[in-house]
């Protein structure tokens, strides 16, 4: 007799191995759902950010080369 038997006939060894096995693996699907997918979500939210603020720059800065409009937007209003 290696293991320790319960009352049913199970090596109770066994049950307790699986039941950590199934605990770990709830621990990291919770792990998952409550810090990398948020950060992810969040992360991607910051980079499409990025790509819409710097295409509209781009194209407006375009659209108004010729203009004062984009000398007075360029300057820093801190410099006197």
């Amino acid at each position: 007799m290696a293991g320790v038997y319960g009352p049913t006939g199970f090596d109770m060894s066994s049950i307790v191995t699986a039941t950590l096995a199934v605990m770990v693996g709830g621990i990291i699907i919770v792990v998952l759902l409550l810090v990398v997918f948020p950060v992810a979500i969040m992360m991607s939210g910051a980079i499409f950010a990025a790509l819409i603020g710097t295409t509209s720059k781009n194209s407006v800065d375009a659209q108004h080369e010729d203009s004062e409009l984009l000398a007075v937007s360029e300057q820093n209003p801190y410099d006197r």
